[in-house]
């Protein structure tokens, strides 16, 4: 019979207490005690047993688990002496920032520095040990959520030698989750304030401690060496292009059908391949997330498991307020096409704004985009380029940023979808009046980017509009947006799938009131510009007459529009 399959387990001990569903991972013990790094960052998406691994790993290594070999019989570890006698036998310092979510510096601070007390709480065992002298004691009872900086950034340094002079042994550091800070910061303006804390705290606990004998991060990202890891030489990184532990966080191809026949539903292998395949790492190039695979287990049922937990704010906060450019690459990835881009698997937080590299790095990070080919090339310019074609990871995902992109226009479902009717039946009346509704209801959602120059980008509310288009009508009409044709770059073509439709081109246009009059004059700009520059070539060189083929000028000021037509 079957186990249960347990939902949302991340402590190892009670994995194996509760016999619920696991795929043994514990070989990662293995390789990673063989590769003999000092410092190892590893850069997983979310969701993808990391908290789960780092939990396995404290209780093997952990002298507050000596003697639980219970929790490792029948699983790979166990099969090598060598090993066996390895369990609980190092000192271990485990926290977490997981849970480091907060909107302002001062309360992440505390919070971290409450993490830290809580530390500190589970080996008070110390302050009664000989190995502490007065001064020690005093400076192990400061520590608290309002210690201040020079103490906090010096906590884990000082608690791993308490713990060497008490157990005569160096000790061994593992952080989960060490970005989420980082991402929160971003997203809430305190990103330089908080690097500068963290650097500090990462250099004493894992630069210049002479009491650390290996040390193991997880997260999401590779925070750029220049934000937190400075001077930090002795870091060995794996990201989703490294070989190392690429099967030691998700499940193998080869895991999952085991899975699917264990519990009668092999052949639901296609459809479980079509939505949760598709994750990469180094060599192992058919990784599917756990979190889909435990839910489809249970339920029986395919959904967007995965990619609907957690929050994806600060990927649709990158989306909606993106450029031109990236607007456009997100339709063909919803589309099912693929892209080329040059990835720094370093992600500078700071430069996602400005920097559409950082961006799709990012996202490659997340999970979000799986690479379907790879090559280096010398660039004059550039110098040495790593070039990478990059598409959505599998139909899961797609199917999130589909939602996602809806959801923007959720306020006014009803008008967003009256608008895109009104549009294909050429009723200009009610087009004016349904999109300056959605424009009131919707636009300040699209309005808060800022570039360098302080100037955020109204029409960045229009091109989430073209996103939102792709999902309404694309089974009716071939959507394309900043394509080449006759001479320049037209903003909306929708070309029809069946002869009975029209074609549609659609400009748009922000009014200069230096130079124009009015609003009117704006939107017969953009109607003369599709004309002047032959927008409409493409269409009729594919057979589409010209009585067939409708102009709109679309005139924006502010929330208010006015849509003209040729």
């Amino acid at each position: 019979m079957a186990k249960a399959v347990g939902i949302g387990y991340q402590d190892f001990e009670q994995v194996v207490k509760n016999d619920v569903f696991y795929v043994d991972k514990t070989n990662f013990i293995k390789e990673w005690w063989d590769n003999q790094d000092i410092v190892t960052l590893i850069a997983r998406p979310r969701r993808f047993g990391k908290t789960l691994n780092m939990s396995m790993l404290e209780q093997f290594l952990s002298v507050q688990y000596r003697g639980r070999g219970d929790l490792f019989e029948g699983l790979s570890i166990w099969e090598e002496e060598d090993y066996r006698n390895l369990q609980g036998t190092f000192p271990v310092i485990s926290l977490s920032f997981a849970d480091v979510k907060e909107s302002a510096f001062e309360d992440a601070r505390k919070k971290i520095c409450q993490i830290i007390r809580d530390l500190y709480d589970r080996h008070d065992y110390l302050l009664a040990s000989e190995q502490l002298n007065e001064n020690e004691r005093e400076q192990f009872q400061k520590i608290s959520a309002e210690m201040e900086n020079y103490l906090a950034k010096g906590s884990l340094k000082a608690l791993s030698k308490y713990l060497t002079a008490y157990y005569g042994r160096k000790v061994i550091i593992l952080l989960d989750e060490y970005d989420t800070p980082m991402q929160e910061a971003y997203v809430h303006g305190y990103w330089q304030e908080l690097t500068d804390f963290i650097r500090g705290l990462f250099n004493s606990t894992f630069k210049t401690n002479p009491y650390l004998d290996r040390a193991v991060m997880t997260g999401i990202t590779r925070v750029s060496k220049e934000s937190i890891f400075s001077d930090l030489n002795n870091l060995t990184v794996v990201t989703t292009t490294s070989d190392l532990y690429a099967d030691s966080f998700g499940f193998t191809e080869a895991e999952v059908y085991a899975a699917l026949e264990a519990y009668g539903k092999k052949e639901q292998m296609p459809l479980v391949r079509q939505w949760y395949d598709g994750f990469a790492f180094g060599h192992q190039r058919e990784i599917y997330n756990p979190w889909s695979i435990l839910n489809y287990l249970k339920t029986g049922k395919v959904s967007a498991y995965w990619a609907n937990t957690s929050s994806n704010s600060l990927v649709g906060k990158l989306v909606r307020e993106g450029s031109k450019k990236i607007k456009g690459i997100m339709e063909r990835l919803i589309k099912g096409e693929s892209f080329h881009a040059q990835i720094d698997e370093q992600i500078v937080y700071d430069q996602l704004n400005t920097d559409e590299t950082a961006v799709w790095s990012l996202f490659l990070a997340s999970g979000y985009l799986k690479v379907l080919s790879y090559e280096q090339s010398l660039e004059e310019a550039e110098g040495w380029a790593e070039n990478y074609e990059l598409a959505l990871t599998n139909l899961e995902v797609r199917i999130m940023f589909r939602k996602m992109i809806r959801s923007w226009f959720g306020p006014v479902e009803s008008d967003y979808s009256d608008f895109t009717k009104a549009l294909v039946r050429g009723d200009l009346e009610e087009m004016n009046a349904y999109m300056n509704r959605i424009s009131e209801a919707v636009f300040s959602s699209f309005d808060t980017g800022k570039r360098p120059s302080g100037k955020a980008e109204p029409e960045r509310f229009y091109h989430g509009f073209v996103l939102g288009l792709l999902v309404e009508l694309g089974d009716r009409y071939v959507l394309t947006s900043n394509r080449e044709s006759g001479f320049g770059r037209y903003d909306v073509q929708l070309e029809p799938r069946k002869e009975a439709d029209d074609a549609i081109l659609l400009e748009f246009k922000v009014r200069d009131s230096k130079k124009e009059k009015s609003m009117e004059e704006t939107a017969q700009n953009a109607l003369a510009q599709i004309e002047s520059r032959d927008y409409a070539s493409g269409l009729r060189e594919r057979g589409i007459p010209e009585e067939r083929i409708r102009k709109y000028g679309f005139a924006f000021e502010g929330k208010t529009v006015l849509i003209g037509e040729a």
